[in-house]
């Protein structure tokens, strides 16, 4: 018979093998850790440079024009505290942080990363344009041109921590962006002499949209909004992003900056548009559509939702960005009737390609159901039939289960399976990002990028190449906007 081993033994024994477990374990992380640590790209002086001349919530100013005299300051710093250091571009160059580059933002006239006016001569309304994140006024200035020579005053504001380096997103808050928005709105509403005011938002800049115009309810001090138009609205992120915010203090508690970051581009070469991306730039997205979240539901309960503007929102159903289904699920499900519409963007049937998508129309389909009521119209772009690239638009009318079908005279160009976040707000012309650039333009064109040869050699992605950069269906888009707002359209293109 085999001698008993005493209890304590034995626990000593576990204990021990659990110790070391652990500390085997631990190490092991910590090994895989300084390898990812070290795999990171380095940080340069667009990631590093701190940029003290932009504006926050805190700062003393209490008008736009002031906001306008901070934002000329904080360029002059960009200047001083980056261009400066980087020194000229070569003939080749494409580095935006590079003077003279094809992607420096000076060969554009104006600079659309600063915030812009166009005032009408006899406005019939004013209309705020407000741009995504990682973003710039860039993105509206189709649309905010064409307001504008439809009778509109239009103002394109520049968002802070956008339209001077990616390191403008490191501290930059949310309640910074949205106390920005209530000074442009406060000076189109001294300027405007009570005429109607309309809110264009697309994707961060969306949600901005909505959180003004919650707060505007509470808040009988801020000017109303007369309408909002939504383009790819950020009304809920992956829950991911709350993952991400630990990364960030971690590497705020380790001192390591490289952490601080999701995506680190050592070569930015979009003009108006940031490639690197700060963890709190997830952060403050999350943060923002939770307050959303919150008020919605607040103003829901106490039955105050009817005093919501008018709503009409754009999206793509195959999505990358934001949560798609959280603009159904938490926003215009909740809403009582108030002359709302949700538009879809199908993707193209006749491309056949369903069985490739990661994509599931359920989760989408799923939202529209929890409402016991539609009180919203709902329009989806589509093909006419499986077999066929033109497309028409499926309206089904409030509550309605019957769709009207009306061709809409365009078709799907080849080889393109759907629309995408960033491609809704740019026509097919757009000089960077068109697919059909009515010119060369004064820089570099992203619209029509594709290099072949071996996969990870290119500082440009594979999969940001092959993301639709541009919306083949803009022209009707910009239509029912500016028909929503009660602007007759302009027929002249503006390139």
């Amino acid at each position: 018979m085999l001698p008993m081993v005493p209890a304590a033994i034995w626990v000593g024994r576990i204990f021990r093998f659990v110790f070391y477990s652990a500390l085997g374990a631990l190490l092991t992380l910590l090994v895989v850790f300084a390898l990812y640590i070290e795999r990171l790209p380095d940080l340069q002086i667009w990631h590093t440079a701190v940029l003290d001349e932009e504006y926050t919530q805190d700062a003393p100013i209490s008008t736009f024009t002031e906001y306008l005299a901070l934002e000329e300051r904080l360029f002059a710093q960009l200047d001083e505290l980056i261009y400066n250091k980087t020194g000229a571009a070569g003939p080749d160059s494409i580095n935006r942080y590079l003077r003279g580059s094809r992607a420096d933002p000076a060969r554009w006239t104006p600079n659309w990363n600063r915030s812009f006016l166009l005032e009408a001569k006899d406005p019939r309304s004013a209309v705020l344009l407000l741009h995504g994140l990682t973003d710039a006024p860039y993105s509206l200035r189709h649309m905010g041109q064409r307001l504008h020579a439809s009778g509109a005053t239009v103002l394109g504001l520049r968002v802070p921590g956008h339209g001077t380096a990616p390191s403008g997103l490191v501290s930059v808050r949310w309640q910074d962006m949205a106390a920005a928005v209530q000074l442009a709105m406060q000076h189109l509403a001294d300027a405007g002499q009570g005429r109607p005011i309309h809110i264009v938002g697309y994707s961060n800049g969306a949600a901005l949209a909505v959180q003004y115009a919650l707060a505007a309810i509470d808040d009988p001090e801020l000017p109303r909004v007369q309408s909002l138009v939504l383009i790819s609205p950020e009304i809920g992120i992956s829950p991911v992003a709350a993952l991400a915010v630990w990364q960030e203090r971690l590497g705020r508690l380790l001192g390591i900056d490289k952490l601080r970051w999701n995506s680190i581009h050592t070569l930015e070469y979009e003009p108006f548009k940031y490639g690197s991306f700060a963890i709190n730039a997830a952060a403050l997205s999350r943060s923002l559509t939770r307050e959303i979240q919150r008020r919605t539901r607040a103003l829901a309960a106490k039955e105050r939702l009817g005093e919501m503007p008018p709503i009409l929102s754009f999206s793509s159903v195959v999505d990358a960005t934001v949560e798609a289904p959280a603009v159904v699920r938490d926003l215009f499900n909740l809403l009582p009737p108030g002359g709302h519409e949700l538009v879809l963007f199908d993707i193209n049937r006749q491309a056949k390609i369903e069985q490739f998508l990661t994509w599931n129309p359920d989760r989408m389909i799923a939202a529209f159901r929890e409402a016991k009521h539609r009180n919203y119209a709902l329009t989806l772009v589509t093909n006419a039939d499986s077999n066929s690239s033109s497309v028409v638009v499926a309206h089904w009318p409030v509550d309605q289960r019957t769709a009207s079908r009306t061709p809409l005279g365009l078709s799907w160009p080849a080889g393109i399976y759907s629309l995408s976040h960033v491609a809704l707000p740019f026509p097919a012309d757009d000089t960077i990002y068109g697919g059909y650039p009515t010119g060369p333009g004064p820089g570099i064109q992203l619209g029509n990028v594709a290099l072949r040869g071996e996969r990870g050699a290119l500082a440009i992605s594979a999969s940001a190449q092959l993301r639709l950069r541009w919306n083949p269906f803009y022209p009707w888009l910009e239509k029912r906007a500016l028909e929503f707002m009660a602007l007759k359209p302009e027929t002249r293109r503006l390139n």
